[in-house]
């Protein structure tokens, strides 16, 4: 049996009561020591229990489960006697409290430590939590109170907070007034009469006080809020106003003999939580021979202007909203009001308006942090109008940087290797960045001239007029509006229609002078710039650059860079660049360009996917709101400070991005590397040579035959139309020309009846869009249309009738309408349309066949076509199009390109439908399977899901799939079968590939980031001691030593956090080599991993997990309580 009081757990035999005659309670003290006590508790035992399942396994019944049971009993001693209580728990978190009494007695320290940590796992707590209760004599609940249970709606601890609002509401309410048992006079100084009725609002429980007291309180305090009681409610007043005074240039507590007043004794400090009026004193006695400004910095009070200021802020409220900006995008005008708004909320007593000033110390304090944290004023020649270009911008560690985080010998590799030392880079442009036409570079030319991310504007503007007549070639590829829009004009009242970009592509962080502003729209001179800018300091070898429309960019890119910067490192004759889509935008580009321009294609690319720079608009975009109202210069420094805080944070989180990458890549190689390796075993070794030594051939050299792309056979009624006119000449040549008129032949014929379809589908359409309040000019051009294929059809049927005479039969059967049908309600009679109904000529419906086939292919191509370009214009629209009018042309574009698909949805049908009834007429088979029924969840491109489908489940249209032609021969489809499995093996393999490499690239870029952080520890060390050459004052030496070492000791320690977090990599990398070359083991893990996804999780405290050799003591069983 275990007797358990508070934390001490003792076996029976150890066990001493006693009875403290002080107090009258009885305790349980394990060692049999008297240890008294000052409560007043009543007497009391208490005994705690767990019984284990196999008691209940013996004796109950075997329809319950077993389960861990928790008995509780007390001996309460009362007035009359002895009251006894026998509880009994079913909880996991009770249970353990048993288990810990057993196992602490018969268990080890490492089996206890075990079950504590299943508690943890299960209910959330350790046992320090439980403890808390049981020294309160209470049994802990059996789930976390702050946690909703599981099945109930919404968050238990709000729902039992409601029932106290009334509670907290009270104690809101009496916090209006002094409180319980107020004092009238003052509890500090307990002067006779000195009246206590002022309290600070900021300070920890100082109470009502004096007014001498208040001020003698915050001589050292001089920013907190104070009120004064009236007798009846509680009143803001100043410190300001009860004599309280800031002396500066005296050491704490000294007052000035002579101080000099500032200046109209109205100056203002600016704090967190309010706007405070305070009396400053400058020091005029000359201990000090600081100035004003300098004085007031002393106090980390920033001053508004160098020459008698009259308002500064404190360093606090310029660090919080740095930060708060930088993490929420909140607006400088918003945090004033709300600083505004806590020292009046009523408008009755507005402070001062500091807003335009506050906005000027932003700045000034966010440059001088740029230069700060830089090392710019570590260096003791330069000034800080000497910064370099690109000086300040953060570099990205894992990057390659030559001379700081490469190892020697990097650039003699093997070529197979070089993507190791590739940089890869990503541009994009961001159309919601606007900026009014508001300023000008003269009245607000910025801190920042370069120094950092946006590029200089001087240098930008002088290039510009250079390219200012320059206009974009249109695009070759898909309807690319960043190509065929980059001449449109940001719209009346912006000066820029955005900011373009260039980023790392695989750690998301902008490169040095890599952001410009857009003139009009997404010109190529301004990619080229900011391209050439961004790489002019990197001598590397393998550059990767993806871009939405490179496939069009990189044209003439070469010639065009050669004329910005010859010595361009993109130009040297050693360099190789690959041009890249991203991975989101491929889908909307042409076959060619979805095989050339892919990611996963592309050797060295590893997982990349080239949407970087899309994640950091998604962070920027809410600046838009400001941004946009800013002047140029201030608009350029504010995105240098939130790139420079965006490129720090993807900094100190290198050691979860780069260990998720690592564990997604291990993870899943295997599986791609085995599936690669059962393809190849159905593959011929002759074929796999001859594929082999093509897909390198391409990866060694692009401009070689395109492995990936599969030669179709897809008819044209164009080409259909030629072959026909051939036989029709080969046939008048011989003598065998069978035309009844010399004006109509049978494939005229056919093809005029096919034009007519297409014309009623139109006029239907348009017919369909009339409504009620339709304009005469509408109803006009449609009735026009309409007389105009009457006579086209009254002509057709009189040719018809000359090769199918039994067509004049068949339209006289026809049913009787009430009406006469509308043009495009006219049955034509085609061959497919009469079938079997009567006899014409065989040759007829052959030729029809034919057109049809090349028909229905080109309905299918002209709607896949249209599908890409809707999904490129939802994705414009979405991302970057906002206000009325840009959306309204957005919709009518959209509107065009529906239409579109409408018309080849429409076509295909139609030609299915008669290439069916041909199929049965001429005993052709097989056609219904090459001619997939196109129903409208199969209308959807190829980054779209199925209806009611999601990501995870998304498949791809059969439009996507069915390229080949329907009248290929048994030859020509044998070929195709077998260009689709090359292809797929290509592809396999080049998966399989790229997840090797992510492997290799990850590992190095783990080694990159740490040889950075030591390369960059020891450049601060350095900075730290270059003052030396430049004598300075003993106390600036020490802070710029100080500064510089705390700089070096984080960069030392974000260094030693990411190699102990990366330490688990080496085994994580040879896990999934190993299952590479045995592919048992990764079945295994698989099989595992199944298993335990579907496996439903037991009770943490199953029989099993209690021994069983415990049982239940006999005395227990017999003590009778009751």
């Amino acid at each position: 049996m275990i007797y358990r009081h508070a934390r001490s757990i003792v076996p029976e035999n150890h066990l001493t009561l006693f009875e403290n005659s002080t107090s009258g309670a009885i305790f349980v003290d394990p060692m049999g020591r008297n240890q008294g006590g000052t409560g007043k508790k009543k007497e009391k035992i208490k005994c705690v229990t767990h019984v284990p399942s196999a008691v209940f396994q013996q004796g109950g019944s075997s329809n319950h489960l077993p389960m861990p049971m928790v008995r509780v009993k007390k001996l309460k001693k009362t007035e009359s006697g002895f009251r006894a209580t026998d509880t009994r728990y079913h909880s996991d978190v009770n249970a353990a409290i048993a288990a810990f009494a057993w196992k602490e007695t018969q268990l080890s320290d490492s089996q206890l430590d075990a079950v504590w940590n299943r508690v943890h796992q299960s209910a959330g707590w350790d046992l320090g939590y439980v403890d808390s209760f049981v020294n309160m004599d209470q049994l802990p609940p059996e789930i976390d109170p702050e946690l909703p249970k599981t099945g109930q709606k919404g968050d238990k601890a709000m729902h039992e907070w409601m029932q106290h609002a009334d509670a907290f509401l009270q104690a809101l309410l009496t916090l209006e007034g002094r409180g319980q048992s107020p004092t009238v006079h003052c509890s500090q100084c307990q002067v006779t009469g000195a009246k206590a009725c002022y309290r600070c609002l900021c300070c920890d429980n100082l109470g009502l006080v004096c007014e001498r007291c208040i001020v003698s309180a915050h001589q050292y305090l001089p920013l907190h809020r104070i009120e004064f009681w009236n007798d009846i409610y509680f009143a803001k007043v100043t410190l300001k106003s009860l004599g309280l005074r800031i002396q500066l240039g005296h050491s704490a507590g000294d007052k000035c003999p002579w101080p000099n007043m500032a200046w109209g004794d109205d100056f203002v400090i600016i704090d967190c939580d309010q706007i405070h009026p305070v009396g400053l004193d400058y020091c005029g006695c000359g201990r000090s021979s600081k100035g004003q400004v300098e004085q007031l910095l002393e106090r980390r009070l920033y001053p508004a202007t160098v020459v008698n200021p009259k308002t500064a802020a404190t360093f606090r409220v310029l660090e919080t909203f740095e930060l708060l900006q930088y993490e929420s995008k909140l607006s400088t005008y918003e945090y004033y009001q709300t600083i505004s708004r806590l020292m009046d909320n009523t408008g009755l007593r507005v402070p001062k308006d500091r807003y335009p000033t506050f906005l000027r110390l932003v700045h000034q304090w966010r440059h001088l942090k740029l230069l700060k944290q830089t090392g710019r004023g570590h260096d003791p020649i330069r000034g800080a109008s000497e910064t370099r270009p690109g000086e300040c911008a953060l570099l990205c560690p894992p990057c390659p940087h030559p001379g700081i985080n490469l190892p020697e010998g990097w650039e003699n590799v093997d070529r197979g290797l070089k993507f190791l030392y590739a940089l890869n880079l990503a541009l994009d442009a961001n159309f919601r960045m606007k900026r009014k036409d508001c300023s000008s570079e003269a009245a607000d030319p910025g801190l920042s001239r370069g120094y950092a991310y946006v590029v200089d504007e001087s240098a930008f503007q002088e290039y510009l007029k250079k390219h200012e007549n320059e206009t974009e070639p249109k695009s070759t590829c898909s309807r690319h509006d960043a190509v065929n829009l980059a001449d449109m004009r940001p719209g009346q009242g912006y000066a820029s229609s955005g900011i373009a970009t260039v980023e790392c592509s695989r750690h998301n962080s902008k490169r040095p002078l890599a952001v410009c502003s857009m003139q009009r729209g997404e010109k190529y001179c301004n990619m080229d710039y900011i391209t050439v800018l961004s790489v002019q300091f990197c001598i590397l070898q393998l550059f990767f650059i993806s871009y939405d429309i490179a496939c069009q960019w990189f044209i003439h890119l070469l010639q065009r860079i050669l004329q910005i910067d010859p010595s361009s490192p993109l130009l040297q004759p050693d360099v190789e660049i690959r041009f890249l889509v991203p991975k989101f935008h491929l889908p909307a580009h042409i076959p060619a360009c979805r095989n050339r321009f892919a990611f996963m294609l592309t050797p060295g690319a590893g997982l990349g996917d080239g949407e970087a720079p899309e994640r950091g608009w998604g962070e920027l975009n809410p600046l838009a709101t400001s941004t946009r109202e800013m002047g140029p210069g201030t608009r350029r420094d504010t995105l240098d400070y939130h790139f420079g805080d965006y490129n720090w944070r993807k900094n100190i989180r290198l050691g979860d991005s780069l260990l998720k990458k690592m564990k997604t890549a291990t993870s899943d190689v295997a599986e791609h590397v085995i599936a690669h390796q059962e393809l190849e075993a159905t593959i011929s070794p002759e074929k796999l040579s001859s594929w082999t030594d093509a897909m390198v051939a391409w990866e060694l050299d692009p401009s070689n035959p395109n492995p990936y792309e599969v030669a179709v056979k897809t008819p044209t009624q164009a080409a259909v139309w030629h072959q026909l006119a051939e036989e029709e000449e080969k046939a008048l040549a011989t003598g065998a020309d069978v035309s009844l008129s010399d004006e109509v032949s049978p494939c005229s014929l056919i093809a005029m009846g096919i034009d007519l379809e297409g014309e009623q589908r139109s006029l239907k359409t348009l017919t369909k869009s009339l409504w009620d309040h339709s304009q005469d000019r509408q109803i006009t051009r449609v009735k026009l249309r309409s007389n105009a294929l009457t006579r086209k059809l009254e002509e057709w049927f009189s040719l018809l009738q000359l090769y199918i005479p039994a067509s004049i039969f068949l339209r006289k059967r026809e049913p009787k309408k009430k009406e006469s049908p509308k043009p495009f309600e006219v049955q034509l009679w085609m061959p497919s349309q009469i079938g079997k109904l009567a006899s014409f000529d065989r040759s007829l419906a052959e030729i029809e066949y034919r057109l049809r086939n090349a028909q229905a292919h080109e309905a299918l191509g002209v709607l896949r076509r249209n599908l890409q370009i809707r999904a490129t214009l939802y994705d414009i629209k979405n991302r970057w199009l906002r206000g009325q009018g840009a959306n309204t042309r957005a919709l009518n574009a959209l509107a065009t390109v529906q239409a579109r698909i409408a018309a080849a949805r429409d076509e295909y049908r139609q030609a299915r439908t008669a290439l069916l009834a041909l199929a049965d007429l001429l005993g052709y088979t097989n056609v219904d399977q090459e001619f997939l029924p196109l129903e409208d969840k199969d209308i959807r491109s190829m980054v779209e899901a199925e209806p009611s489908s999601g990501e995870t489940r998304r498949t791809l249209s059969w439009i996507w799939r069915r390229v080949n032609a329907a009248d290929a021969t048994e030859e020509e489809t044998q070929a195709f079968v077998a260009e689709t499995i090359r292809v797929e093996w290509g592809k396999s393999r080049a998966r399989a590939q790229r997840y090797q490499e992510e492997i290799k690239l990850v590992q190095e870029e783990m080694n990159r980031t740490l040889r950075f952080f030591v390369w960059k520890a020891a450049d601060w060390r350095r900075k730290g001691v270059a003052f030396r050459a430049n004598p300075t004052s003993t106390e600036h030496a020490e802070g710029l030593k100080a500064y510089a070492e705390r700089q070096a000791v984080l960069c030392q320690s974000l260094h030693d956090a990411f190699e102990h977090q990366w330490a688990g990599v080496p085994s994580l990398v040879k896990s999934a080599y190993d299952e590479m070359e045995r592919p048992d083991l990764f079945y295994q893990r698989k099989q595992k991993e199944y298993e335990r996804r579907n496996k439903t999780a037991d009770k943490v405290f199953a029989s099993s997990s209690i021994p069983s050799s415990l049982t239940v003591p006999d005395s227990l069983e017999s003590m009778n309580l009751d």
